[in-house]
């Protein structure tokens, strides 16, 4: 496995979907697991390890709430974790996303936005640092670039022949 996800709770799956198809678009082996940094600790560590066995290059961590997952992960491996925060009815995902940004100097987490956007720019990021060593990667991740950038002028054009 290339990037290994895990979620904090079942109940994250819909905001990684979007990542997880976003993976398999660009043909990235990844791993899915649900496991919690409070509930179980061990699991969580085992898990981590034996992603670093397989092969794993990123980690994915998604968490609402206290959001510790994404921090446990980094503080247990050299490998780059990139957080993504769960909104929560609360307090509306505040308390996730500073869990994830205000991590201590020294066990970095790259933070991705709230929700589901978070979920598919979370693969993306994972997508551009394995980019770094994979030149086939890079490309496929240019050419999705520019279908953005295709579809954006698409929109534009289509707006202003309705005037």
């Amino acid at each position: 496995m290339r990037v290994t996800v895990f979620l904090g709770s079942d109940s994250d799956f819909e905001i990684i979907k979007e990542g997880l198809d976003i993976l398999k678009e660009f043909e990235v082996p990844f791993s899915l697991e649900v496991t919690s940094a409070h509930r179980t600790p061990e699991r969580t560590s085992r898990l981590i390890e034996e992603a670093e066995k397989s092969g794993t290059r990123v980690f994915i961590a998604v968490a609402g709430k206290a959001a510790h997952l994404p921090g446990v992960v980094a503080s247990q491996t050299l490998l780059p974790v990139i957080g993504v925060p769960v909104e929560s009815t609360a307090l509306a995902g505040l308390d996730a996303l500073f869990s994830v940004v205000q991590m201590p100097k020294g066990i970095p987490v790259a933070a991705v936005a709230l929700g589901k956007s978070g979920g598919a720019n979370a693969a993306l990021l994972a997508i551009s640092i394995l980019a770094l060593s994979d030149d086939e990667l890079k490309r496929k991740l240019a050419a999705y670039r520019r279908k953005m950038a295709e579809k954006v002028e698409d929109s534009s054009r289509r707006i202003k022949e309705k005037l």
